[in-house]
């Protein structure tokens, strides 16, 4: 029998040789990606950005951790997989990690800050704070453009956080069935480049909160960039008076949201659909006569204008007349655009939102944005912001530096697990420290390249007035 202890862990013997691990290696650490975000944190000034965003109440005489360095440890950390603002107590000492802060690696005094210390700075935060955080975001997204872009895509979506405890504003939400918040997150749908996100109570939003979000985001994004064309992508439950109203009256500015179909709808859908069953009915009786597989389903398309009661105006609506072999499946979409083709306008650019559902994931499920557990909303605003401030420092590492690489198209759990999760060896010296990598990396070539990459690009000039 093999017993390990609570200083040294036994495994059966190797070779005739007793086996034995223990945790006194001294200076090692698993997470080399703390270096690689400390590089791209430098290229474009991510942390210094969102430490400008926040006014620090602190008294100067008890600060030992600077804000901008609470911040990089702690968006380092959930950019590289530590979910918990409790896995600082553990990695408080690790080199690699204070020197992604630039801390002295092997320095006592250095240390990195603690679990509590995080908990203070979420509970610090006022609704100004995160007002100006959620802005900081907005404006890393511009300065991630060289010059004014022709066109954007805003993508806009809803997505559920469940919550377990006694959280402020958590509700019970009937579509979700889960008491949960309900933030709200825009990406770019071209480039997948996080725009910014808002914490939100768990219920239902309104047409005016979507208006009022909505409003103050492209007055900001119109004062940078005046001649850009902004198209705003949602689903149904985006097609509201107050949503509609605020971007139809907007130069450069469209829409095209999903529609819910109703009895007005469906009458205006039926002669489409009457086609499209007998096209599929036609699909299938050849696909029989030849032996073949039947297809799964046929579709058609068309267009008319309509105005809901609600509605200022008419505007044009796509109709996908699908037909299934479960049964008839019409879908609507509404649009303030002349062009393109009904076809093209529902498959090549309404169904494109869907990719924003994967951005959404990987910000919730790679870097737990969810992990809202505090017990007051402003605390668990915060930590959503942090989550995605770890996924904006994602998106540069992958379409900055490892474009042209197997991880280009990468989520980030595969980056962390792959590129981040590299063990070395730290020694420190007078003049200079070093690091000992494994001679048998299996990403060598790779982080030479991503190296090479951050070492090269100049750094930034960030404007945090």
């Amino acid at each position: 029998m093999f017993h390990s202890t609570p200083k040294q862990l036994c495994f059966p013997p190797v070779a005739g040789q007793t086996l034995r691990a223990d945790f006194e290696g001294g200076a090692l650490s698993s997470d080399f990606g703390a270096l690689l975000l400390r590089g791209v944190d430098r290229q474009i000034g991510l942390t210094e950005r969102l430490a400008a965003a926040i006014h620090d109440t602190r008294h100067p005489s008890y600060i030992d951790h600077p804000l901008r360095d609470l911040l990089a440890q702690r968006i380092y950390q959930i950019a590289s997989g530590y979910a918990d603002a409790n896995d600082a107590n553990h990695l408080r000492r690790d080199p690699l990690f204070k020197l992604g802060v630039e801390h002295a690696p092997l320095d006592a005094t250095q240390d990195l800050a603690s679990a509590p210390t995080f908990s203070r700075l979420e509970h610090q935060m006022d609704r100004k704070d995160i007002y100006r955080l959620s802005r900081a975001l907005v404006d890393q997204f511009i300065a991630s453009y060289a010059a004014p872009p022709a066109a954007i895509v805003l993508d806009v979506d809803h997505s559920d956080d469940p919550t377990y405890g006694q959280q402020e504003f958590a509700f019970y939400n009937h579509h979700y069935q889960n008491h949960c918040y309900l933030p709200l997150f825009i990406f770019e749908g071209t480039s997948h480049a996080l725009v910014t996100a808002y914490l939100r109570p768990g219920t239902r939003p309104s047409g005016a909160e979507n208006a009022m979000i909505l409003t103050r985001l492209l007055s900001y994004l119109r004062h940078h960039w005046p001649h850009t064309h902004i198209l705003v992508r949602g689903d149904s439950h985006f097609a509201t008076p107050e949503v509609i109203e605020v971007i139809a009256h907007r130069r450069w500015t469209d829409f095209v949201f999903g529609l819910a179909g109703n009895a007005v709808l469906l009458r205006q859908a039926e002669p489409t659909m009457q086609e499209a069953r007998r096209l599929h009915h036609q699909r299938v009786a050849l696909a029989q006569a030849h032996g073949e597989a039947p297809p799964s389903s046929s579709r058609l398309y068309y267009e008319f204008v309509y105005a809901a009661q609600s509605w200022a105006q008419r505007w044009r609506v796509v109709l996908k007349a699908e037909v299934m072999s479960a049964g008839d499946n019409p879908r609507f979409v509404v649009t303030s655009l002349e062009a393109p083709t009904p076809q093209m306008l529902y498959e090549d650019l309404y169904c494109a939102r869907g990719n924003c559902e994967n951005d959404i994931k990987a910000v919730k499920t790679d870097l737990h944005s969810d992990r809202t557990s505090a017990t007051t909303f402003l605390a668990n605003a915060m930590r959503l912001l942090l989550a995605c401030a770890a996924y904006v420092l994602h998106h540069a590492l992958r379409t900055q530096t490892l474009q042209h690489t197997a991880l280009a198209q990468a989520q980030p759990s595969t980056v962390i697990l792959t590129l981040f999760k590299v063990a070395a060896q730290v020694k420190q010296y007078k003049d200079r420290i070093l690091l000992h990598l494994p001679s048998s990396c299996p990403v060598k070539a790779l982080l030479f390249r991503v190296t090479g990459l951050l070492s090269a690009v100049p750094l930034p000039l960030v404007n945090t007035t």
